[in-house]
């Protein structure tokens, strides 16, 4: 009677109900042995048989998953959130959630005790989550994810997936994304409950284990102790929850004034007849080029193929009657997101965030091209290759007439995301608008993609007589590298993104040789760097700026500016915020400022 009575103290008024896993099997034998034996190939018969056959097993099974579950919650815990921050080195520190997280299993009874784990668990799933987006924000975008605002870039992001890797690939992505996530969650409860039962079942030690830890922690806190360049005690987990927090309430808080700010405007309340007056009679081109940032002018790979094109075009351009000027402009966004550096340089505001962009779209705030049509003396048009569906910020920007992917006539293949190759944009272009008599000067609005990662297949230069529907296309593009081939190699992506940027220059500037006129004011420029894995690991954000034109007026009303003669800006040639380009334009070219307050 022994065994009875041991069970019978365990459930008395006054006792501890939290049993260990050993009393458990104890228990569960006696009721066994009072009821009847589980039902022969029940899953508790089988693996208490299997316990009992072999226990040396069993008990190398429960240490290893224990192990697991340890190290699974010690890494969520420790987990950097960059892909060059994951070193075995950062793994060799104490968390202090961990010590935390060991005393509350110890104080609590076992269903508060479990519940607790659950809610641990899932905290260590955001965490991991976090964590997991930030590294491929920092990989791509070069910086951390903002659960505030990058939720809508989700969706662009397997839509660039579908048009680069193809539907199935970006499907597969989306559905392996939320399986993970999912498994991430499901691994994560169970260790935490596994190490929730574990610390119960040895609660003596564990209780010394825990005090040992929190003291040892606490020593090196106050000491300032190191190891591996970093601090021993370590609160990373807690510390990257509370910067994505405040990086929240800190978006919430820059909306608010945001929406203030993007009221006020220099230049809001300009009369017509006092925009732009130095430019009237000048047909103006603004065009943008994907991804054409600094490293490609600078970097020790992608330079000098770029640097001999910018050199060569400049030589080109000079032949034709043309000169140019060029400097730097520091971009509100980075590896993408391009449509925050084309509102940026044209409202004059910083939008480094897709809810600026959809507060100041929404609104009637001034743009560059929006200041040419109000003018009336120019007919104001875009064409935007890349844009495939409805594209509502037309209006905004001040655009006559928009000519998309659909209105172009291409009938060639589609380069990955690049809906088509650059030199036939701007073959369309001349065709459909820019060559055509009208009665008023024109402004354009270019967007360039051939230069969009990921960089394969690339378009090469064909004769401009040969264009035609853009079939000629057909046989550069099979044989072009393939997208998943250079996508994962970071050499040859820097050496193909070298010659996208080399493509589009070259097609842009001959096309100015070819088709300019003695009136054609070109302004062309980057949008952003291209993804740190190109650009490199804390590069600027700046991207080259270059205006050009035949009337050397025009040039002379920048000098004051100090940017460098030709396509090529130097090293230490001005640096302007993207947004500080539209006054300083309008300015140039003799608008007067007519404040409108916020």
């Amino acid at each position: 009677m022994p065994v009875f009575t041991r069970f019978r103290q365990s459930s008395q008024p006054g006792i501890p109900g939290d049993e260990s896993e050993t009393e458990r099997e104890e228990r569960a034998e006696v009721v066994t042995a009072v009821v009847g034996t589980p039902a022969p190939g029940s899953r508790l018969a089988h693996l208490r048989a299997w316990r009992t056959r072999r226990p040396r097993a069993a008990r190398a099974l429960r240490l290893t998953t224990t192990a697991l579950a340890a190290a699974l919650v010690l890494g969520a815990l420790l987990l950097p959130n960059t892909l060059p921050a994951v070193e075995p080195e950062r793994f060799a520190r104490i968390p202090a959630e961990a010590v935390v997280g060991a005393v509350l299993m110890l104080v609590l009874p076992r269903r508060p005790r479990l519940a607790a784990a659950v809610l641990y668990g899932l905290g260590l799933t955001a965490l991991t989550t976090v964590n997991l987006l930030d590294m491929g924000f920092n990989e791509y975008l070069g910086r951390g994810f903002n659960a505030a605002l990058d939720w809508d870039l989700l969706p662009d992001a397997q839509a660039y997936v579908e048009d680069t890797l193809g539907g199935g690939v970006a499907t597969a992505a989306a559905v392996g994304a939320v399986v993970l996530v999912l498994l991430v969650a499901a691994v994560m409860v169970a260790a935490t409950i596994r190490l929730g039962e574990v610390l119960a079942r040895h609660r003596l030690r564990a209780t010394k284990g825990a005090l040992l830890a929190g003291t040892v922690w606490v020593t090196c806190s106050a000491l300032g102790l190191t190891l591996f360049g970093g601090p021993i005690a370590s609160e990373r987990g807690a510390g990257a929850l509370r910067v994505h927090a405040q990086r929240t309430v800190e978006s919430l808080r820059d909306e608010a004034a945001f929406v203030q700010q993007s009221k006020a405007d220099t230049f809001g309340n300009t009369p017509p007849g006092q925009l732009l007056p130095d430019l009237r009679g000048k047909d103006v081109i603004f065009t943008f080029i994907e991804s054409y940032g600094r490293s490609a002018v600078e970097d020790p790979i992608m330079a000098p193929g770029v640097d001999r094109t910018l050199d060569t075009s400049t030589e080109a351009l000079a032949k034709a009657g043309f000169h140019a000027r060029s400097g730097w402009l520091t971009s509100a966004t980075y590896g993408g997101s391009s449509w925050l550096g084309h509102s940026t340089t044209m409202s004059g505001l910083w939008i480094d965030n897709q809810r600026r962009y959809r507060t100041v779209t929404a609104g009637d705030h001034l743009t560059l091209t929006k200041a040419f049509q109000k003018t009336g003396a120019w007919d104001t048009v875009g064409v935007m290759p890349g844009v495939q569906k409805g594209w509502p910020e037309e209006k905004w920007y001040g655009l006559d007439k928009l000519y998309d992917s659909r209105d172009l006539g291409y009938r060639g293949p589609k380069f990955s995301w690049s809906t088509m190759p650059d030199q036939y944009a701007l073959e369309a272009f001349q065709r459909q608008v820019h060559g055509k008599k009208r009665d008023k000067p024109l402004m354009s609005f270019v967007i360039l993609t051939s230069s969009h990662q990921p960089w394969a297949p690339l378009p090469k230069p064909v004769g401009w007589d040969e264009l035609g529907d853009g079939s000629v296309f057909d046989a550069i593009q099979k044989a072009g590298n393939k997208a998943s081939d250079v996508i994962t190699d970071t050499t040859k992506s820097r050496e193909e993104y070298g010659k996208s940027i080399q493509y589009s220059v070259t097609s842009l500037t001959q096309w100015l040789a070819r088709y300019g006129t003695d009136d054609t004011v070109l302004v062309f420029l980057g949008d952003h760097q291209p993804i740190a894995r190109v650009s490199g690991d804390r590069a600027s954000r700046d991207v080259p700026v270059s205006i050009v034109a035949k009337d050397p007026k025009v040039l002379d009303k920048v000098a004051d500016w100090k940017w460098t003669d030709g396509l090529k800006p130097d090293r230490d040639a001005p640096v302007w915020k993207m947004s500080a380009f539209r006054d300083r334009f309008l300015r140039a070219f003799g608008s007067t400022p007519h404040p409108s307050a916020g």
